[in-house]
């Protein structure tokens, strides 16, 4: 992969993981490189479910490929926050 890729497959994970982190609602206290994984983790996901039901390359945008994307990332955020949330106790 080429540092182009890389650069473009971290700047669409970063926008994919702050429209999930929008969607869940309250606030979510994790840091932003963490927002940014559950992102690129989200979108490679949901590009492979998004090809393998056939809706993956379409003309123009991809809406499908999108919602998938960011409801994805948005359970991702929503899991990282609950499990978050569980390891702090206070005494």
């Amino acid at each position: 992969m080429a540092i182009t890729g890389i650069i473009t497959a971290l700047i669409v994970g970063l926008v994919i993981g702050a429209l999930g982190r929008l969607v869940v609602p309250g606030r979510q206290n994790i840091p932003i490189w963490l927002t940014m994984v559950i992102g690129v983790i989200a979108a490679f996901i949901g590009t492979a479910i998004a090809n393998a039901i056939g809706v993956g390359n379409t003309k123009g945008i991809d809406w499908i490929e999108l919602l998938i994307q960011v409801v994805l990332a948005a359970v991702g955020v929503a899991l990282v926050v609950g499990i978050a949330g569980r390891r702090r106790t206070t005494v």
